[in-house]
């Protein structure tokens, strides 16, 4: 009888200690990070929180690598009960790029966009919206939440519009939706401190240039001090140095910025969320406006204080924006 009563002891104990240990597994952040071959290029991705949730994707922008997404914003998204998903899009960061195809010609692609011909790039935002779409194939997530800003909201914007089975919901970051006659550029004097790359730019040159264009961007209201953008952009150039790269993505998301995708948002029926910063010099707040008016039911969040980036100080607000966003998704099943 003693040894039987040990014996359920010791099992109860296991029992006990098993569920602890799923739990604490299941509750647990979980980060991973890796390459998977995606729409016929290969991507760089990292994974925060555990894989059986609903994931939220995060598309970056123009020359934005997936470490330049704040660790602890994914962190907040975990903490609202979501798995976060970030990457390097084609030909930045860690994935395929497209060395062979060199220097964009900026005045082919704006005559291009202007006058209805094909991109004359090696690839545009609908490639790299497939792009999107095949990291998730690869991951095995069926739908996801998809965020983007920048070039990463048209992006986005394609993704709901194009593969609206795979969508959940879209919010879209200081995105323009193409509508003829907004600006290209909001505040131009403000960009205009900005060097041009010189031919052949080294490291060092590279360096100094995409800290002052930074400085360009962000709102003199929440700004970040220069040390601290030093060692980012040091630590970009350190993972991947490749200024013809960010070259190449600007020009794609320049063709797609001059296109009118308006009919095409019309469509979109999940949940839509809108944020831009009152401050942005580069995308006109007129055109998140526009975004949110065209898409049926669309919130439209504007943020005073915040140019174009992600300032920390408003990341916990933009978190909880998305995750709201993200939850009507689950109301509307």
């Amino acid at each position: 009888m003693r040894r039987l009563i040990s014996y359920l002891d010791a099992l109860f104990v296991g029992m006990i200690l098993g569920l602890i240990f799923v739990t604490f597994v299941h509750a647990a952040p979980v980060h991973q990070s890796g390459k998977v071959r995606a729409n016929g290029v290969t991507i760089a991705y990292e994974s925060y929180g555990p894989i059986d949730r609903e994931a939220i994707i995060l598309i970056g922008g123009t020359a934005m690598q997936l470490i330049d997404w704040d660790p602890e914003f994914c962190k907040d998204l975990v903490r609202h009960g979501y798995r976060v998903i970030v990457f390097d899009n084609r030909d930045i960061g860690l994935s395929t790029k497209y060395d062979a195809a060199g220097e964009p010609d900026f005045a082919a692609v704006v005559n291009a966009a202007t006058t209805g011909k094909p991109s004359p790039l090696p690839y545009t935002l609908y490639d790299m919206a497939a792009d999107a779409v095949g990291l998730m194939d690869a991951l095995h997530i069926k739908k996801a939440h998809i965020a983007g800003a920048s070039m990463g909201g048209i992006i986005a914007q394609i993704v709901a519009t194009k593969y609206p089975d795979r969508t959940l919901s879209l919010t879209s970051m200081m995105a323009p939706d193409g509508k003829p006659g907004l600006p290209v550029v909001a505040n131009p004097a403000r960009l205009a401190a900005v060097p041009k790359p010189a031919p052949n730019e080294d490291r060092s040159a590279y360096i100094e240039r995409r800290i002052k264009t930074m400085q360009a961007l962000e709102s003199p209201a929440n700004p970040t001090h220069e040390t601290e953008l030093r060692k980012m952009v040091t630590r970009e150039a350190d993972r991947s140095f490749c200024p013809v790269c960010d070259d190449r993505q600007g020009a794609a998301s320049l063709f797609t910025t001059l296109e009118d995708r308006r009919e095409q948002l019309k469509n979109i029926r999940v949940p839509v969320l809108v944020i831009h910063g009152a401050d942005d010099p580069l995308v006109p707040v007129d055109a998140s406006k526009d975004v949110a008016a065209i898409i049926p039911g669309a919130t439209l969040k504007i943020l005073p204080r915040m140019g174009h980036d992600l300032p920390r100080p408003l990341m916990k607000t933009i978190a909880d924006a998305i995750a709201e966003n993200a939850t009507k998704a689950r109301h509307q099943r």
